[in-house]
Formats: C-alpha cells, sequence, structure tokens
C-alpha cells in the first residue's frame, strides 16, 4: 500500500484556503500513484480552533467544507483522510467531536472520533469536545487499519510512568484484528519532543506489530509552533519513511517494500529551537495580517537574536531596528546595534528618548518633591522606549517584536508598557542562557551578523550609571537552572537547592519573584513555545493569591 504523508501549514477558521491546500496535495499524491493521503488533526478548522467551535456556524461551515472537499476529488482513486470537527449530536455532553474523516471518490466511508481529550500544558480539549465512547477499523484495499486522532497514541505503559487515562485505543484496536496504524496529528513542537514521538510509536510497533504512519501539522498559530517532522515506521519500529522538519512536504511510503522518501529533520535541537522561533514568528505575523517588523535594537544578546530571526522570517527589508538612547545609555549600545543592523542589511534608525526623559521628570518633580529617585525613574525610560516603539508602529502599520526572554520574564525583570510593549514575544520561552547558544547558530546560518562584543560584554538595561543584570539576579547560568527546577518541573526550593547545590534563601527569592510576577506575564504580549512548560496558555496561575514555597 504506498501512502502520501501530506505535511501541511493550515490558518485556525480559513476554510477556503485550508480546502484549496487539501486538494491540491490530495490531487499530487493520487498522481503519485498513492492509495491513501494522510492530513493532519484538525487541518480543515486549523489547530487549535479553540471558542471557534462554539460558534454553530463553524461547526456548519466545517461540514459544508468536507462535502466540497469530497465533490471536488471525486475523480480521485485514493482514500483522503482529513482531521475536522463535527456536532456530536449526543443528549448529554459536549457538542462537538474532533473526528478523522476519510472520503472515497466523492462520498464520505468512515469518521473515527478523537477518544483521549488531553487537558494539560497547552491542551484545552476537555473544554470543547465530546470523547469516543468506542471506536472501530477502517478497512483499506482489505486492510483493517487502526486510524487514530494525535492523544490516542499517547497512553503507552512502556512510556508513561502514570498514563493519563484508563483506555488504551491501540491496544483496544488490535484486539479487533487492526493490522496497521494510521495517525493524524497537530503535536506542537517542544525541545526534545520529536525524539520522544518516534520513541513512543517505535514501542507501539514493536508491541503490537504494527506498521506505523504518523502525520503532524506544520506552521505557527498563535502562542503554538508545529514542526511536521511526519514518519512511518515497519512493524518492528524500524524507520522507512520521514519527513523535514518546519516545512510543508508531501513525502510517500510504501509499506509492502518498506521503502519510503527519506527527508533528515534538524539533528540539533538548539537549531531546530532556532528554526520553530522563525516559522511561529513568521506565521504569527504574516497570518495576523502585518509585512513587516519592527525590533527596538539596544547592542544587547536580546535583540539581536530577534533581529536575526526577524531577517530570516520576513527579509531584511521588511525588518526595521530602532536605537533609542537615553540618559545612561554606553556608547557600545549604539555602536553595536548599528553595526549588527549594517551587517544584516536592515534599516537603523535612531530616537533618543534623553529629551523625552528630562522632560517628563521635570513634569513630575513637583508630584515626586519628598520621595527619592529608584525604580520609577528607570521605569520611566523603558516606558519611553516602548511609547517610540508603538508611535512607529501605528505610523508604519509594522508589528514591534518584544525582545524578552524568558529568565526576565520569570523575575520580573521588565517592565510593563515598556520593553514588554509589542505584539509578539518571539524570545519569552528562551532562557537567557540559550539566548547566546542561538546567536551562534543565526551567526552560523546569516553570516556572523552579531559582533562578538555583544557576546562578551555583561548584559544590562541601562537604566543607571554602570548598572549590570547580576546587580540585581544572580548570574543567568544559576538563575536559569533554578527557573527550569521551578517553573518546568514545579520542584520545591528546598528539593532544588540540594540538587544544585545552591543556598536555600537564594532559590527561595527567585521562586518569590517569580510567583509575585505573574501579572506581569499575564500583560505580556503572546509568546512562542519551544520548552516543555511555557509561560502563557500552558501556564495558568492565579495573580491574586498568597501560597509561597
Amino acid at each position: 500500500m504506498r501512502i502520501a504523508l501530506a505535511q501541511i501549514n493550515t490558518t485556525v477558521g480559513d476554510f477556503g484556503a485550508n480546502r484549496a491546500k487539501i486538494f491540491d496535495y490530495a490531487r499530487r499524491a493520487a498522481e503519485a500513484g498513492a492509495r491513501v493521503v494522510l492530513f493532519p488533526e484538525l487541518c480543515l478548522t486549523g489547530y487549535p480552533p479553540r471558542d471557534l467551535v462554539e460558534k454553530p456556524s463553524f461547526l456548519a461551515r466545517a461540514e459544508a467544507e468536507v462535502a466540497l472537499i469530497a465533490a471536488e476529488t471525486a475523480d480521485l482513486a485514493l482514500h483522503l483522510i482529513i482531521g475536522s470537527v463535527a456536532p456530536s449530536h449526543q443528549a448529554a455532553g459536549k457538542k462537538v467531536l474532533n473526528t478523522a474523516v476519510v472520503l472515497y471518490q466523492g462520498r464520505e466511508v468512515f469518521r473515527q472520533t478523537k477518544m483521549l481529550l488531553p487537558t494539560y500544558d497547552v491542551f484545552d480539549e476537555g473544554r470543547y469536545f465530546y470523547s469516543a465512547e468506542s471506536q472501530s477499523l477502517l478497512l483499506i484495499d482489505g486492510t483493517p487499519v487502526a486510524l487514530t486522532v494525535c492523544e490516542d497514541t499517547w497512553n503507552q505503559k512502556q512510556i508513561f510512568a502514570q498514563p493519563l487515562y484508563d483506555r488504551d485505543p491501540i491496544s483496544e484496536l488490535k484486539a479487533q484484528g487492526a493490522r496497521l496504524l494510521l495517525s493524524i496529528n497537530a503535536s506542537p513542537f517542544e525541545i526534545g519532543k520529536r525524539d520522544l514521538r518516534r520513541e513512543l510509536f517505535r514501542t507501539i510497533a514493536r508491541q503490537h506489530g504494527l506498521p506505523c504512519v504518523y502525520v503532524n501539522s506544520v506552521g505557527g498559530n498563535d502562542h503554538l509552533v508545529f514542526d511536521g517532522s511526519s514518519f512511518a515506521m515497519d512493524a518492528s519500529g524500524e524507520l522507512i519513511a520521514e519527513s523535514p522538519s518546519f516545512a510543508e512536504n508531501l513525502s510517500y511510503c510504501d509499506l509492502d517494500t518498506s521503502v519510503g522518501d527519506r527527508a533528515a529533520s534538524h539533528p540539533d535541537e538548539i537549531e531546530a529551537a532556532y528554526e520553530a522561533l522563525v516559522v511561529g514568528t513568521r506565521d504569527y505575523v504574516t497570518k495576523c495580517g502585518f509585512k513587516r517588523v519592527l525590533i527596538g535594537l539596544s547592542g544587547g544578546i536580546d535583540s539581536s537574536i530577534v533581529a536575526c530571526i526577524a531577517v530570516e522570517a520576513f527579509g531584511r527589508e521588511n525588518v526595521m531596528g530602532v536605537g533609542m538612547p537615553g540618559p545612561y545609555s554606553s556608547d557600545h549600545s549604539l555602536t553595536d546595534a548599528r553595526e549588527m543592523a549594517e551587517r544584516l542589511g536592515i534599516r537603523f534608525e535612531v530616537s533618543s528618548i534623553t529629551p523625552g526623559y528630562n522632560t517628563m521628570v521635570e513634569t513630575l518633580r513637583p508630584l515626586f518633591e519628598g520621595y527619592q529617585p529608584d525604580a520609577t525613574e528607570e521605569n520611566i525610560q523603558s516606558r519611553l522606549r516602548g511609547l517610540t516603539l508603538m508611535a512607529l508602529s501605528n505610523k508604519y502599520g509594522a508589528l514591534v517584536l518584544t525582545t524578552g526572554n524568558k529568565s526576565e520574564l520569570a523575575v520580573g525583570y521588565c517592565t510593563l508598557y515598556g520593553d514588554m510593549c509589542g505584539g509578539l514575544a518571539v524570545i519569552s520561552d528562551v532562557p537567557k542562557t540559550m539566548v547566546y547558544d542561538l546567536c551562534r547558530v543565526a551567526n552560523r546560518r546569516l553570516s556572523d551578523p552579531i559582533p562578538e562584543n555583544v557576546f562578551i560584554k555583561p548584559p544590562s538595561a541601562e537604566l543607571r550609571p554602570d548598572q549590570t543584570d547580576q546587580d540585581s539576579l544572580p548570574p543567568y547560568d544559576v538563575l536559569d537552572r533554578i527557573l527550569k527546577g521551578y517553573i518546568e518541573r514545579f520542584e520545591s526550593p528546598s528539593e532544588i537547592a540540594k540538587r544544585e547545590d545552591l543556598p536555600l534563601d537564594l532559590v527561595r527569592e527567585i521562586a518569590r519573584k517569580v510567583d509575585l510576577n505573574e501579572y506581569k506575564r499575564q500583560q505580556a504580549a503572546p509568546g512562542l513555545k519551544v520548552t516543555s512548560k511555557a509561560f502563557g496558555m500552558g501556564r495558568r496561575f492565579p495573580i491574586a493569591q498568597r501560597y509561597r514555597e
């Protein structure tokens, strides 16, 4: 059986464009002699559609589009397997189904409803969907096929110490006589996840003696980036086909001969994270209707990596950097920013905030009488920079990319309505230490645009004389180890202090900062997820609360 793996990038709610893409890939697959073409989970609606599925008109449109695809592909002699939503028609419970729809020569011949509905991390499918009570086999050319939707495969006891579900759809379908597993997915990228998926399916293949074909979405939708990385394995778990990461692709595998197309994924996880940020930034900005971006360039490591990502995402002609020196800015902050902009070939403008800062301080002087200068005056500088960028955004119709990293956002080392202003927080899920690694990747890919001085000078917000980040924070290599334990692994300060051999008071203070700054993070621009636990939709803590570790 020759199977086509259609790894496509779709936009939430853009039914016409999504349908056209599905038809194009199906036609190409049929011309190449495929008997089956497999598309990702919810590819017709885009993933995740979130509360759009609560709209009856959205469900009706999805059903109408399925019928249109069936009609458009009636002359193609292959099975189309697409992901969509449908009404549940149940007397009680959720009104919507997450389904895999099978079309053949103009007719709908089969539907499989998703059984396991994830409600952890960024997933909230229990909010929307009715879970399948049972599943059945799909028959293709005499072969009984187990057709699953994403999470239905993620409950293997050999992989997960504590499975989340009582049901195991794979075992149930195998018991019915399945001889092949086809899985459609919308599985977001995070560092290390591509290897985990392959380990999971290798385990399934060997345990059940089933060839496995896995197709995943690619592209960015809001916070999430989908890496594709589709693959096929034979019944022994040996890889016979693989699609590239972070690119649309149509590849093929022949299960009879165990031969398939091979396009290697990114082997290095840091380079994969870089590529995820490029794809996620490009799709977020373009799917929101923008064509150009603005970045405040400080000559520091964070704005440097965001500028490099933007150039790869949009082309240098659509990226503008803005230097905004203030009363305490060093000479190298402007010279390093200008040099990098020249190396990247992007437009660079300078707009000093010093006159505005002096005016604001003088204007507020009567109201500040009796108070000593403090963080208030520092924040005025940051907010004037935010004001400048947002004014340029309005005037030029360009989206502002914020440059704060995960380490800063975690402990509140950032200013609301200042450096947090913007439409997309590109590196808000990138720890500071990883920023340096990403910059080395950018220099390899873009012929060294980031000057070496940017790598070696002490990080500083330059909001007071001779300020460095380490005046307020521990060294970033220490901070990031604490944050990884506290944010991503939910460890207590005592556990972190013991494992990392760090003073308990230091770890407790960092944990306190994380807890106290939730109000800032919930007002931040959307960010792109690349680690196992990103701020935003995947980490939901209350703001007004008093629990302390």
